[in-house]
């Protein structure tokens, strides 16, 4: 295990501050093919982790091609949009509104919803159109429970299979992750899109190696469902976190499954105690039956520690 002790000490080295303009940034904070999200789709939209997610062009400045249709680039930045939090749980989804903000037909954008319905991530009201799925403590919990069973199946197929390349893309990941946290546990702002962009992407290395292509598939689908919950909330949860990721980093070099599900158990569930008993779930609950105003998604929001 030497090497990647000494990978890890390297990569431990400080970095200049990012510039969020730059294009730079604009390619780093796209996800790498490691899992399937949407089921089926071998890549997380680009418009995710992009700065403004409803711009009309791709994160990467290309504009749709052959390959992507003008419904398909719809389908991504209204996801995008619903996973952020920038279309808030239960917001309703008028079909004119929609078209105005993401420039396609009624008919391609109620396709689009009716694929995000078929991944929860959106409800369909029969003649009274669309919503944003709710939000709810028990859904939480209930996604929660869904995230462990397959994220410590995963860890465990992947420790046992990974090599040293796969140890790299861990320490590397988890070393943008703890930049990150340092500047957050020093009491600066982020932006919570970069953040939770390499929160996902370590715990996505840590399994990468799991050999299940089904596996990755449905943990991402659960991933992003968690994940909407996390940008509701915003809130980092602060040093135990950090320290939880510092942990399933040494768990994964060693080869330590016990630990790091243990770990990882610990980890979500305060996650879940974080969001429900904070209360961040609270002003969501009368939204689900007052909110008909358009559909306009909200700006990147920063997050700051929890201490």
């Amino acid at each position: 295990m030497a090497a990647p002790r000494r990978l890890r000490a390297t990569l431990g080295a400080s970095v200049e501050p990012i510039n969020r303009d730059s294009p730079q940034y604009r390619r780093i904070v796209r996800i790498p093919d490691i899992a399937c999200c949407p089921p089926r789709r071998r890549y997380l939209s680009g418009e995710i982790w992009s700065k403004g997610g409803a711009a009309m062009t791709r994160a990467d400045g290309e504009r749709p091609g052959a390959e992507e249709t003008a419904g398909e680039a719809a389908y991504r930045r209204i996801r995008a949009d619903v996973i952020l939090g920038r279309l808030a749980p239960g917001r309703k989804l008028g079909l004119d509104g929609l078209r105005e903000i993401y420039g396609v037909g009624v008919g391609t954008l109620r396709e689009a919803l009716n694929r995000l319905a078929a991944e929860m991530l959106v409800i369909a009201e029969g003649q009274r159109g669309f919503a944003v799925a709710p939000a709810s403590a028990d859904d939480f919990r209930e996604i929660a429970e869904l995230r462990l069973l397959l994220e410590c199946q995963a860890i465990t197929d992947s420790f046992a299979a990974g090599d040293l390349d796969w140890e790299g893309q861990v320490v590397a990941a988890h070393h943008k992750l703890a930049v990150l946290e340092r500047r957050l546990l020093a009491g600066e702002t982020a932006d919570s899109t970069l953040w939770k962009h390499y929160d996902r992407e370590f715990h996505h290395a840590l399994i990468a190696a799991c050999g299940s292509a089904a596996l990755l598939e449905t943990y991402t689908a659960a991933y992003d469902r968690f994940l909407r919950y996390q940008m509701v909330a915003v809130v980092f949860r602060g040093a135990i976190a950090a320290e939880q990721h510092a942990a399933l980093l040494d768990c994964a070099l060693s080869r330590d499954v016990a630990r790091a599900r243990t770990i990882l158990q610990a980890h979500v569930q305060g996650c879940v105690d974080h969001v429900v008993h904070g209360g961040a779930l609270t002003p969501f609950a009368a939204r689900r039956s007052t909110s008909r105003g358009p559909a306009q998604p909200s700006g990147s929001r920063a997050v700051t520690s929890g201490r």
